[in-house]
């Protein structure tokens, strides 16, 4: 999945809690880091192991089994998780009878050597094994240490029901889609979660189904790249050319999928993540200016505005191929929302490739952005075959220049808003505000406004009067019809 699903640092490290079995009599203690995938992956976790005896629990200490679902994206991130064990080892002081595992994809990319470099795990699972957690645990209770790090090419989790974790009852995840055919240089997910596999559209309507049901009113459709979802039947896609006439003519594909939950969902609102540039269809785009209740934002990642940069990076678009996507979306839908995902100082990347990207930013004019100093990571295409040669100094120079030339498209995105009327579907309280609600618009932008009488999952009519960068001001008008 790409960095802009980065969950912020400053929000990680939670216990995340979901509602309590009366039966159960263990303690599980569950943080997850990186990405949306990998909370929904918790919560994936957290079902499976309710059925084990275990209700999550948001105090460390008491707790029997702590699993840390884990982040390969960046260095950065790995490191965070590598202090989070230590914190644990000073609570296993105190509870020596603690078990700890690593979950995700650090997992999957240290595997057995997490035993040796970190003495605090008992337990290490990959993406794919967390059908085998239940065995896991017993040969941990039993005193042994345990590993399943296996990549699969069928497992999308497809029929486990996830428990809501320290769920607003508003927003919920579905995963659509499980690893990534697209062999980024700089990327590491296809080697930490596996080949690219679709998930049966029945169980993915069934699952938004039952969250309907909950009361739930937005849900946002998970994948490493939801452009490539195809269901036909089952197995990998790039085995469909193989696939029998009646599995290609009943296939069902991302825009199609998009169509299924909009029409059988009519109050509930959609949103996805994350998108390919190069495997976006106008299909897409034609659904969602078709149907109210898919929001009006697509994270369109680039990466680069340098041609040679795409080029070294293996991503199979270029810069002016973007541009043309950029422009059919802006003409299909005026009102859409675009953010980036954006590296600065790449292999090899020139003073020139920087300003190309800097210009594409000023072409496509962002609603935000996501936007990174790029770091090698091991097993990646590119820590193997491309010297990491842009100084740091160069490579911090560039982002901060990326980031506020962001800033600057930010805000002037957010003045469009000013005067306007928009439906925000309230997700909360404010930070800053315990008298104000907080909410997004189809845009995916965040308006704060007054609480007054409107509740919690209400559709509310806001007038936006003032804006940051990053927040719409408003004041609510009254519940949507």
């Amino acid at each position: 999945m790409s960095a802009e699903k980065v969950i912020e640092e400053k929000k990680q490290g939670q216990a995340l809690v979901t509602e309590q079995r009366t039966e159960n009599h263990k303690k599980l203690f569950l943080e997850s880091y990186g990405c949306q995938m990998n909370l929904n992956d918790s919560e994936i976790v957290a079902s499976i192991l309710a059925k084990e005896g275990f209700n999550t629990t948001s105090v460390l200490e008491e707790a029997d089994l702590v699993l840390v679902n884990t982040c390969s994206i960046r260095d950065k991130a790995e490191q965070t998780v590598r202090k989070r064990l230590q914190y644990y080892n000073k609570v296993k002081e105190i509870n020596p009878s603690m078990k700890v595992g690593v979950l995700g994809c650090m997992a999957e990319r240290l595997k057995s050597k997490f035993l040796e470099e970190e003495k605090i795990v008992d337990l290490v699972v990959g993406p794919d094994a967390y059908r085998d957690l239940p065995n896991l645990v017993r040969e941990v209770e039993a005193g042994r240490d345990a590993v399943n790090v296996i990549l699969s090419k069928e497992e999308t989790y497809g029929d486990v029901s996830p428990v809501r974790l320290n769920s607003n009852g508003v927003s919920a995840f579905v995963s659509i889609t499980r690893g990534c055919d697209n062999m980024c240089t700089f990327c590491v997910v296809p080697f930490t979660r596996g080949r690219e596999r679709s998930r049966d559209p029945k169980s993915i309507l069934k699952e938004i189904r039952e969250l309907a049901d909950k009361n739930f009113k937005e849900v946002t459709l998970l994948g490493q790249n939801v452009d490539s979802y195809l269901w036909y039947g089952g197995g990998l896609k790039k085995d469909f050319k193989n696939a029998s006439e009646i599995a290609k003519a009943t296939a069902v594909d991302f825009a199609q999928l998009l169509e299924m939950c909009a029409v059988e969902f009519p109050r509930m609102r959609f949103r996805f993540a994350t998108s390919n540039p190069q495997d976006m269809s106008l299909d897409v785009i034609h659904a969602m200016a078709k149907h109210k209740n898919i929001c009006k934002y697509i994270h369109l990642p680039v990466q680069s505005g340098s041609n040679t940069v795409l080029k070294a990076m293996n991503r199979q678009h270029t810069r002016e191929e973007y541009m043309k996507l950029v422009d059919n979306i802006y003409k299909i839908i005026p009102e859409i929302a675009l953010s980036q995902d954006m590296i600065a100082g790449f292999c090899g990347e020139t003073e020139k490739d920087h300003q190309d990207t800097l210009s594409l930013m000023e072409y496509v004019k962002y609603d935000f952005g996501f936007m990174f100093a790029y770091s090698e990571r091991p097993g990646t295409l590119a820590a193997k075959k491309i010297e990491d040669d842009v100084p740091l100094a160069t490579k911090k120079r560039r982002l901060a220049e990326i980031i506020a030339l962001q800033q600057k498209h930010s805000l002037y995105r957010t003045k469009q808003h000013i005067g306007k009327v928009e439906e925000v579907l309230i997700e909360g309280t404010s930070k800053k505000s315990d008298a104000h609600w907080k909410g997004r618009n189809t845009q995916n932008t965040v308006v704060v406004f007054p609480k007054e009488n409107y509740t919690l999952g209400d559709f509310v009519n806001v007038k936006i009067e003032d804006c940051t960068s990053a927040t719409l001001i408003g004041k609510a008008i009254g519940i949507t019809g």
